[in-house]
């Protein structure tokens, strides 16, 4: 799986909401113009919110790269993703998220991993920029995935995973013919409450759909995503964990728990305990932050599997449901 195909189109999708962030959007979208191996669009989809939408128009009004649409379904990540795919032409689709910048090779290395016909999809790896200047000392490696970036636990290099993650992710059109479109009423909501998994969703189902197809992350696609204040803190930490327990629930309710949870059961049983091993040394050690990452880790894992029950029973009683829909639309090409 060598090389780059220079031809291949790509379409990069932004999902925008909030004007707090325009300085951020106007650096991610700087950031895929600068790419060595060029976006043929970038598509900032603005969820529902019409101020933000007509700025962006005016700002972007002379660029033929850069189009504006408004989210054409219900509030939320996964409906602005899709509206995105559908009024896509590449024939490859990339997300970013909107508060953060790619490096400039970042869809060079997504083009390399579609040389190979069988993969459908490629991933990579995210940074936290942290709002303080640095890391948390109490904040465990392994939970990155709190605040949107890639965790410890995860494989290096260029592998095959089952889901790749959504801020810093790209699919072949044809993953979304064959599979349907990001699940509505799973994912995040603006700054409502925290839940994920979207992504993992749809690529078991595309797994599903598709038994050969091969999704892969490549490390060396490296975005860098900022982490607001407001994230640095316990209380966000313990909200986030019990949302992706919510959101773990309605997966295994929807694909299964044995390929709902197949990650989740080698991470903690495997990653977690390793990252509490380490963080309990480091306290005898005199190391910052030692005992606060074991305890963070610990806390995670109780809070998450808190979420996950709260989300079996609300799923089972049927208070929790999401839908997925067919995306229309896309003339690549």
């Amino acid at each position: 799986m060598s090389g780059t195909d220079a031809s291949l189109t790509i379409s990069v999708v932004i999902c925008v909401y909030t004007e707090d962030r325009w300085e951020d959007i106007l650096a991610a979208v700087a950031s895929v113009r600068a790419q060595s191996h060029p976006a043929r669009e970038t598509l900032l989809v603005v969820d529902h919110n019409e101020a933000l939408r007509e700025r962006l128009l005016k700002e972007y009004e002379e660029r033929q790269d850069v189009r504006v649409l408004a989210n054409a379904g219900p509030r939320g990540l996964s409906a602005g993703r899709n509206t995105g795919i559908a009024a896509s032409r590449g024939e490859v689709i990339a997300f970013l998220d909107d508060d953060a910048v790619a490096e400039r090779d970042w869809l060079r290395h997504f083009a390399e991993g579609y040389a190979d016909p069988a993969v459908v999809a490629v991933g990579g790896r995210t940074v936290p920029i942290w709002a303080s200047g640095r890391r948390p000392v109490w904040f465990p490696e392994e939970f990155d995935w709190v605040v949107g970036c890639t965790y410890r636990g995860l494989p290096p290099g260029r592998v095959r995973v089952r889901n790749v993650l959504g801020g810093n992710a790209s699919f072949r059109r044809e993953a979304f013919e064959a599979a349907g479109g990001f699940a509505t009423g799973i994912g995040r909501d603006g700054d409502k409450r925290p839940l994920g998994c979207e992504e993992t969703e749809l690529c078991i189902r595309l797994s599903r759909a598709r038994p050969d197809a091969v999704l892969l992350i490549d490390d060396r696609a490296v975005i860098h995503h900022r982490v607001p204040e407001a994230r640095e803190h316990f209380a966000y930490f313990r909200t986030r964990t019990y949302a992706e327990g919510l959101s773990k629930a309605l997966v295994a309710r929807s694909v299964g728990a044995d390929k709902g949870l197949e990650s989740e059961r080698r991470y903690a049983t495997r990653v977690l305990p390793a990252g509490v091993v380490r963080g309990l040394r480091d306290a005898v050690l005199a190391r910052p932050g030692g005992a606060g990452r074991a305890g963070a880790i610990v806390a995670g894992v109780l809070t998450a599997a808190g979420g996950y029950v709260v989300g079996s029973v609300r799923a089972r009683r049927g208070g929790d449901s999401f839908s997925v829909a067919p995306v229309e639309g896309g003339a690549h090409g």
